[in-house]
């Protein structure tokens, strides 16, 4: 890709996303947090303050940036963090995030843009997680001598740095400082390019999701519908996976206990999900400590919950695995949940592992979901699977240590 195609593409998606606000609430968001925001940033930072800048395409890079800025802002206090985020899905659910000094959304990269915002924050390290590369950002930071680095970044043949005619991406690589990421694979596709200012640290979330595991909030409620069951949950689900659990429901005569968790939880999606069950589920929002063990299955119908449910549910069904966009699987798996997921997981070095290890399983419809519970139900076929899970979270953590000694945090 040439500059000038990759200059001319920038201005055709704004174009496009400009179009498209008028009728899609997202992209409206999106243009909208991009207003003013340049003039909104000079205002807001002090000059001569020391600023970390961490950018995350949405919240799933947040989660990979958060360990380091969460160890900055506790052992470094006079540092200030910025974060900008690329999608309005990581900007609206963290934008009051209590460790960042300023949250904003990145202006479009153009260089008049990238010039200015670097001008404006004067940031001392930039941090680009994982697949985050925008090459006009990284020419003004090479530019300024301001030491830039990748977190949690992950490289496959198939990324345009490894093509014939990905020269430009090549030359972005060339503005890191110093790339850490997760696995061996990556650091080897690095080394054919010549690079090896190269720290393989593993996966900055198993972090989170560990510390997160040890001390988790109670969830009564959830609690009581569990009782003394084993519970399948369907966790940040889409369509697919609620109509495979639901015709597993349906057919089957298991003794499980169901909890659906959908990714959206619009009205008109869980009344979705309440067609598809039929009959003996009840919703969250209706439950309570004297009803909720009465029922089969429970509809998680509000936000902020997945993360403390999966420490009583023992196989964890998640959603995207049918699109190719996989949702967090280190959460369930922190807790010792068997993992399942759609056949689409090949760009998730941690589900291809976790398969490896028997903590997880591809499923492709209802009878493959039949076929594996029938498979775990063997003698302690569940067990071990759970502990392989656990066991997987518990040998990935440190990464965070290691970049922050790397770095001299």
């Amino acid at each position: 890709m040439s500059l000038f195609f990759y200059q001319v593409t920038i201005q055709l998606y704004y174009i496009i996303a400009y179009v498209t606000s008028f009728f899609n609430p997202k992209a409206k968001q999106w243009i909208n947090g991009r207003k003013d925001v340049l003039q909104n940033l000079a205002k807001a930072i002090t000059p001569n303050e020391k600023i970390y800048w961490f950018h995350c395409a949405s919240l799933g890079e947040f989660e990979q940036g958060k360990p380091i800025i969460d160890y900055i802002k506790t052992n470094n206090t006079n540092n200030k963090i910025l974060i900008t985020f690329f999608s309005p899905s990581g900007y609206e659910l963290r934008k009051d995030y209590e460790n960042a000094d300023y949250v904003f959304y990145l202006p479009i990269d153009t260089p008049k843009n990238a010039q200015q915002f670097i001008n404006i924050v004067k940031p001392t390290k930039a941090f680009f997680i994982k697949y985050e590369f925008w090459c006009n950002y990284l020419f003004e930071l090479n530019k300024n001598n301001i030491s830039t680095y990748l977190i949690s970044g992950v490289f496959r043949k198939e990324q345009l740095f490894f093509k014939w005619y990905g020269v430009l991406h090549r030359t972005m690589l060339s503005y890191f400082k110093h790339f850490f990421v997760q696995n061996s694979d990556s650091e080897k596709m690095l080394n054919k390019l010549g690079y090896d200012n190269i720290t393989v640290t593993g996966d900055t979330r198993i972090d989170r999701v560990y510390e997160n595991s040890l001390q988790p909030q109670s969830v009564p409620l959830i609690k009581s519908f569990k009782k003394n069951k084993n519970v399948i949950i369907v966790g940040s689900s889409w369509e697919k996976e609620e109509e495979i659990i639901t015709e597993f429901i349906h057919s089957s005569k298991k003794d499980y206990k169901y909890i659906i968790a959908p990714h959206d939880v619009s009205d008109k999606h869980i009344q979705q999900i309440e067609t598809l069950i039929e009959n003996d589920y009840i919703k969250y929002s209706e439950a309570n400590s004297a009803n909720i063990h009465q029922y089969k299955t429970l509809i998680i119908d509000s936000v902020g919950l997945l993360s403390n449910i999966y420490q009583y549910t023992d196989i964890a069904f998640i959603g995207g695995g049918f699109s190719g966009n996989l949702h967090n699987i280190l959460e369930p798996a922190s807790f010792g949940n068997t993992i399942l997921f759609g056949p689409k997981h090949h760009k998730f070095h941690e589900a291809e592992e976790l398969i490896q290890s028997t903590a997880a399983y591809q499923i492709k419809d209802a009878d493959d979901l039949l076929a594996v519970i029938n498979h775990l139900e063997l003698e302690n076929q569940l067990e071990k699977s759970q502990q392989e899970a656990f066991t997987y979270i518990k040998q990935g953590v440190g990464a965070t240590k290691m970049i922050s000694k790397k770095l001299k945090l």
